[in-house]
C-alpha cells in the first residue's frame, strides 16, 4: 500500500479522523485501506481484527506511514499490563486503550515510558447507559458521573487522554484541561443508523464539544464508496473546526 498525495478538502483533519477497521478479515481491511487512499491516515484495530491477523496489518500500516490506534482495552494485573504496553510501544502504534481503573492506568503509564506511544483510558463504553451501570452494580452512580470520576483519576495518574462518548466530551475537557486527548467513538453522520451505540453524535457536534479525535467505523468501512464517505466526514469536521 502506498500513500497518494493529491490535495483533499479538509486534509488538515485527516490525523483527527480515526477509521475503525471493525471487520474480521485482514484482506478485506487491506482492500478498504487501498480504496480510502490518502483520505485516511489513521486506523483503529480492535479485537475483531486484531485476533484475525490484525497485528501484522498494524505493522504494515505503520511501515507505510499510517498511524495505528490499537483498541485493546487492556485490563489485568499491573505487571501484565505494563509488559503488554511495552510490547505495543515496540510495535510503533500511536494510541493504545486501557480500562480506566487506577492500577491499570498506572501500569500502562509505566509501560510506555520512553516511547511516543500515547495511552487512552476508556471510561464507560459507549454502548452503556445508566441502566447498564445499574445492572453491573454501579448504582447509584450515573454514566456521566462515572465518566467524570475516571477522567479525573486518569488526569492525576498522567494518562495521555480519554475515550468517552461525545456527549461527555465537554465535561471531560473541563476536567482534563486543554492539552490532553479526547477520543470519541460512536460517531454517526446525520441520518446514519446508530447500530448498537446508545450515546452518539455527529462529527461536527463532537468537534464542537472538544474532541481531538473521532473514531468512525461502519459509516466508512460499510459504505459503497469508503473514500467518499471519509471525505464527507472530513469536510464536516473541517467546517465545525472553522466555525
Amino acid at each position: 500500500m502506498s500513500l497518494r498525495t493529491e490535495s483533499l478538502p479538509g486534509e488538515d483533519m485527516r490525523d483527527r479522523l480515526i477509521i475503525g477497521l471493525d471487520i474480521s478479515s485482514v484482506e478485506e481491511a487491506r482492500g478498504i485501506v487501498e480504496r480510502i487512499g490518502d483520505a485516511g491516515t489513521f486506523y483503529k484495530i480492535g479485537y475483531q481484527l486484531a485476533y484475525a491477523g490484525g497485528f501484522e496489518l498494524a505493522r504494515e500500516l505503520i511501515a507505510d506511514g499510517k498511524k495505528v490506534f490499537l483498541d485493546l482495552k487492556l485490563h489485568d494485573i499491573a505487571n501484565t499490563v505494563e509488559q503488554g504496553v511495552r510490547s505495543v510501544a515496540r510495535l510503533g502504534a500511536t494510541l493504545l486503550t486501557v480500562h480506566a481503573y487506577p492500577q491499570t492506568m498506572r501500569a500502562a503509564v509505566a509501560g510506555k515510558a520512553g516511547s511516543p506511544l500515547k495511552i487512552l483510558a476508556v471510561t464507560v463504553l459507549t454502548s452503556y447507559d445508566d441502566s447498564d451501570l445499574i445492572e453491573a452494580g454501579y448504582a447509584p452512580v450515573s454514566t456521566a458521573d462515572l465518566v467524570a470520576r475516571r477522567a479525573g483519576q486518569a488526569r492525576d495518574i498522567g494518562v495521555d487522554g480519554i475515550v468517552c462518548a461525545a456527549p461527555e466530551a465537554a465535561r471531560v475537557r473541563a476536567i482534563l484541561g486543554p492539552d490532553r486527548l479526547i477520543v470519541t467513538p460512536g460517531i454517526r453522520p446525520a441520518g446514519a443508523e446508530i447500530g448498537d451505540q446508545k450515546r452518539v453524535v455527529t462529527p461536527a457536534d463532537a468537534i464542537r464539544a472538544g474532541a481531538t479525535h473521532l473514531v468512525v467505523a461502519r459509516p466508512i468501512v460499510k459504505a459503497e464508496d469508503p473514500r467518499a464517505a471519509a471525505q464527507a466526514i472530513l469536510a464536516e469536521m473541517s467546517a465545525a473546526h472553522r466555525a
